[in-house]
């Protein structure tokens, strides 16, 4: 128990697992934010590599997750803002973003918001949980049914007069729910779907929730089924006929672009940080009001705390590896920080990751901050994933977040107030937005159990 006694030849072997079996991941929630897949590897490694410089814990990782993804997509307006400005400006946006989340990370830690975290309601945290995950799973759903993925769905939505007109009565208050309803009439229009997009979708989802568990052999580490289905499906969409969406170009940095060490060249483009501050009109995504701004990125940083202390909390009672709220906090910041500079989402810990960073015999943070570098010097390789199609991207994320949207089991084990809570603040996640779905679930909770006083319970110890 206690801290691994320090072996860099494992940290190594570690760190190249970690990057190899997590390639689909970044691929798939970079379109999940709402830009180029390939934006997503172009961008993991420098977060990674700062987190890995500050972070205390030797088997946490880091990275845009599915909530982080879904999250900026959500407060920033994604899919309106990259139809209205284009995606360059979109990158823009969520870099400035990422910026000020970390700068709202740095203000949580100072204030000592992580030993109050301990505090929040498990019912919150239940809810907001499963209505995150039901998010994530609506908007990967249609690059899994349709051969032109969500903006297909949008349009047949679109031709129904009566579901047109309920879209554009709730897109303002409720765009989670305009994302239900699309859903809804994909699911109960099986006709429409493509069966290219379907079969391989479906097949994926299966192989990796069931089928891999009889085929591959004990020994492979986790992430060794997602690359397999990603592989199959690249191959069969480079040698057949696959009329679907898939990944597409991916670009090649100039060899001019980057860091210059010596003879060294370290392959990172960064974006300028005086256009994000200066430029870029984030504040216009919140009503222009930098008082809304400052609290929904406050919230971010603190539910993507909530996901480290998660993490953490398994490591300390499991491995007896002690942590510091303030250190994690500012290892979000630090990595969120470099995700401004290179322009990805706001940064959170990655229980998956962690997990198998734990498994494969991490002894330090030397292991994750070899994968930074390998997925920094895989770039100029990776038009490998350009015919990748997007349906099996989407089988990646609908097998991560799946059987938590059928069976999320912390839901089912509240009782009485608690479980009214939950619900609520799972159920106004999903059709709202997580920021407000967060918010009014704490209003909730608090507000009800003011009326109705009872034990502290169901707090996180």
């Amino acid at each position: 128990m206690g801290y691994p006694k320090f072996n860099p030849l494992r940290d190594v072997l570690s760190g190249v697992i970690m990057a190899a079996t997590s390639i689909p991941q970044l691929i798939a929630y970079a379109e999940t934010v709402g830009y180029a897949g390939h934006r997503g590897l172009a961008t993991a490694g420098p977060p990674l590599l700062a987190w890995g410089l500050v972070t205390g814990s030797p088997y946490l990782n880091c990275g845009v997750t599915s909530v982080t993804a879904l999250m900026s997509k959500s407060d920033l307006n994604g899919e309106d803002y990259v139809q209205e400005h284009g995606e360059q400006a979109y990158v823009e946006l969520v870099a400035a973003y990422s910026l000020v989340v970390a700068v709202a990370s740095i203000l949580l830690s100072v204030s000592g918001f992580g030993r109050l975290a301990k505090n929040c309601p498990k019912p919150v945290q239940a809810g907001f949980k499963w209505g995150c995950a039901v998010g994530v799973l609506v908007s990967a759903l249609p690059n899994g049914l349709f051969a032109s993925g969500a903006k297909e769905l949008k349009q047949l939505v679109g031709s129904s007069n009566v579901l047109a007109g309920l879209v554009s009565q709730l897109k303002g208050s409720f765009p989670g729910a305009v994302n239900v309803i699309g859903i809804i009439y994909a699911l109960t229009h099986p006709v429409l779907w493509s069966i290219y997009t379907t079969v391989l979708f479906l097949g994926g989802t299966y192989f990796m929730m069931q089928g891999s568990k009889k085929v591959l052999p004990k020994a492979c580490p986790p992430g060794t089924d997602v690359l397999l289905v990603t592989a199959i499906a690249t191959l069969y969409s480079m040698y057949f006929t696959y009329p679907a969406s898939i990944v597409g170009e991916i670009p090649v940095l100039d060899s001019d672009v980057g860091i210059f060490i010596g003879p060294i060249r370290i392959p990172v483009q960064f974006l300028d940080i005086k256009k994000l501050v200066t430029e870029v009109p984030l504040v216009d995504q919140f009503g222009g009001s930098y008082i809304q701004l400052g609290l929904s990125s406050l919230v971010f940083a603190a539910v993507n705390f909530f996901f480290i202390m998660g993490t953490t909390s398994i490591f300390e009672s499991e491995d007896g590896i002690a942590w510091s709220p303030a250190r994690e906090l500012l290892s979000q910041a630090a990595s969120c920080g470099m995700a401004a500079m290179v322009g990805s989402a706001p940064q959170s810990g990655s229980l998956s990751r962690s997990l198998v960073s734990r498994m494969t015999g991490t002894t330090s943070q030397l292991a994750c901050i070899v994968t930074a570098v390998c997925w920094i010097y895989l770039q100029p390789y990776m038009s490998i994933m350009s015919p990748t199609p997007k349906a099996a991207l989407s089988a990646v994320i609908v097998a991560a977040v799946l059987r938590g949207c059928v069976q999320p089991k912390d839901l089912l084990n509240l009782q009485g107030l608690d479980a009214i809570v939950g619900w609520i603040a799972g159920i106004t996640t999903c059709l709202t937005n997580p920021t407000t779905g967060f918010g009014f679930g704490l209003v909730v909770y608090y507000a009800l159990h003011f009326l109705f006083p009872t034990s502290d319970k169901n707090k996180v110890e």
